[in-house]
């Protein structure tokens, strides 16, 4: 693993969430610390820093940038487990299982609206425009995945485009911001945005394949929240297609009812079908799109970075 040469870059993006997270009501801080405590990968944030370092661009406005994509990410995840009934994240409960659904609807929507505040301050009409984006297609995604919840005939493509909406585009965001802020050319704006998006789908087939690969205390989260919540995800649409009709009959009736009695035996038809190679093949295959796009920067630490993102966001088991 090479050396991170953004390290001090995220203490200083720490800072600003901290200060930024500030509210004069009590449980709006509780809350967003608590959320934002819990950690995670911090990849959205990290995109922004290593493609305005890769690009020369060291000013400070990058710190408020790569701070804005994590609100927008954490008010996501706010929502998400809301409208999943999620009870764990991270390793730790969920905000909506400790504090109620209402208060975390409420916080989210403040974290949204923090944010936009935070774009406007730093001044710049293409940033505003490439974050309003973003969002909006977040939320069309948000709403796609939840038509397409307990459906076992949902086409791959459909799939393919939630995940495109509901995860790449942040991280195609990200990947773009750290271009526009350094004055990069068109054709480099959309390098960068194209590694983001190719990168962000690879991490969520990862993510898919992992809910039934797995242990709960490696992931941090429930094995078989997807089934439970009646996603049909990779794994799931290709067993279907490559399973016995008693197989495929028992994997389409736990997506339509959202069903994990019967999970362990879903998940042995998961991997005895091949599914789960399947799913990582086809995230391997994103993150070397997104490894082609890094042709069009220069040497650097920052490119070395970016590199090993795309061989990690794949070969990682939690």
């Amino acid at each position: 693993m090479i050396a991170d040469p953004i390290a001090p870059d995220m203490a200083q993006v720490d800072a600003v969430i901290r200060t930024r997270l500030s509210s004069d009501v009590a449980l709006i801080d509780q809350i967003s610390h608590y959320i934002i405590g819990a950690g995670g990968k911090r990849i959205r944030p990290r995109l922004v820093l290593l493609f305005a370092g890769a690009l020369g661009f060291q000013g400070p406005e990058r710190f408020e940038l790569a701070a804005i994509v994590e609100f927008i990410h954490t008010a996501t995840l706010l929502h998400d487990d809301v409208v999943d009934e999620s009870s764990l994240r991270r390793g730790r409960q969920t905000a909506n299982a400790l504090f109620g659904n209402a208060a975390s609807v409420l916080v989210g929507d403040f974290l949204y609206s923090r944010a936009f505040q935070m774009m406007v301050s730093i001044n710049r009409m293409r940033v505003l425009e490439v974050l309003a984006d973003a969002t909006n297609v977040i939320a069309e995604g948000e709403v796609l995945q939840l038509m397409n919840m307990h459906d076992p005939d949902l086409a791959v493509d459909d799939y393919l485009r939630v995940i495109r909406y509901k995860t790449a585009k942040l991280f195609e965001a990200s990947a773009r911001l750290g271009a526009v802020i350094s004055g990069a050319s068109h054709d480099i704006e959309e390098a960068c945005a194209d590694y983001g998006r190719s990168l962000g789908t690879a991490f969520q087939l990862v993510d898919d394949l992992l809910d039934y690969q797995g242990e709960t205390q490696e992931l941090g989260k429930n094995v078989g929240d997807d089934l439970r919540e009646g996603k049909p995800t990779l794994p799931l649409l290709v067993a279907m297609e490559r399973g016995t009709t008693q197989q495929r009959a028992l994997i389409r009736h736990a997506i339509e009812h959202g069903e994990v009695q019967r999970l362990a035996e879903i998940v042995t038809i998961v991997r005895d079908t091949g599914a789960l190679e399947l799913t990582r093949d086809a995230a391997r295959s994103e993150a070397d799109k997104a490894r082609q796009c890094l042709h069009r920067l220069p040497p650097s630490t920052y490119r070395e970075a970016l590199l090993e993102l795309c061989v990690r966001s794949v070969d990682r088991s939690f």
